[in-house]
């Protein structure tokens, strides 16, 4: 079982988390991480936007109150009394029950975010990568390999060549001073890559959308990954090939955090 902590939240109701019961019953998950600082759900709407659209995506009406899911996650902090991690709504379409609890996380070290960190090429893709949808074999046998090679995260490569995205994460890259990511439709559209995309705009960096193919990796200035844990994080080796620091990450990285401190200072 993922849930970690005393308690979690099933359709509103507060419940004592049993070690050796597992919460989640067989079915069609749909599912959000978000992460909480200082008590606050970070980006809330835009994950609970997110979920909405992978209900659509799989042709299912959205049922869900999300004025209720704010409430609860403000409940899970309270009764767990942790105020910094990561939660997770899943719903199970088969039950229809809604449940919030906390997970392990991991966050990248100062050094990480200094130095960069090592990844690798899987080639593979998702199904529907624009719904958010738990897949267990396809993370395992990606995990499987990123643990194989020593890595932080796998880039997916399509069955075109085309890097798509991380396997728990978005993917940018840089080139001439524009930052370029993948096409929305081929990849999970993530809230921190939402984010990003806007940042850049707003701070005048050009953003490109863009099908990359992973053979070009050689000839990019710099590339990073995002995401609810690592936020902004430099890479600095992609299988064996070494990927350059870049001033417009150490700019994202800034803007990204003052970002963060601005919505949990007015939630």
């Amino acid at each position: 079982m993922e849930a970690i902590n005393n308690f979690f939240i099933e359709n509103s109701n507060v419940k004592r988390i049993n070690k050796i019961e597992n919460i989640e019953v067989p079915g069609k998950i749909i599912y959000e991480v978000l992460r909480i600082i200082n008590g606050k759900p970070l980006f809330l709407e835009n994950h609970l936007l997110r979920m909405e659209n992978s209900f659509k995506l799989i042709n299912i009406d959205y049922c869900l109150d999300n004025l209720k899911i704010r409430r609860d996650i403000e409940e899970l902090v309270r009764v767990n009394d942790k105020f910094e991690g990561n939660i997770k709504l899943t719903y199970n379409i088969n039950e229809k029950i809604m449940r919030i609890f906390f997970i392990k996380h991991s966050y990248p070290s100062e050094e990480m975010y200094q130095n960069g960190v090592k990844t690798i090429l899987y080639f593979g893709e998702r199904d529907n990568p624009n719904a958010k949808i738990v897949n267990l074999s396809f993370r395992e046998k990606v995990n499987i390999k990123i643990k194989e090679s020593n890595a932080y995260e796998a880039i997916l490569v399509d069955r075109n060549g085309y890097i798509t995205e991380g396997s728990k994460s978005n993917i940018f890259m840089i080139k001439d001073n524009i930052l370029l990511t993948s096409p929305v439709k081929a990849v999970l559209p993530g809230v921190t890559r939402s984010e990003i995309i806007e940042l850049a705009i707003e701070n005048g960096i050009k953003v490109q959308e863009i099908n990359l193919k992973y053979s070009d990796i050689k000839n990019l200035d710099g590339m990073f990954i995002s995401g609810t844990s690592p936020k902004i994080l430099p890479i600095n080796k992609v299988d064996s090939i070494k990927i350059n620091s870049n001033e417009i990450i150490n700019k994202l990285i800034k803007y990204y955090n003052n970002r963060i401190i601005s919505y949990i200072k007015s939630n």
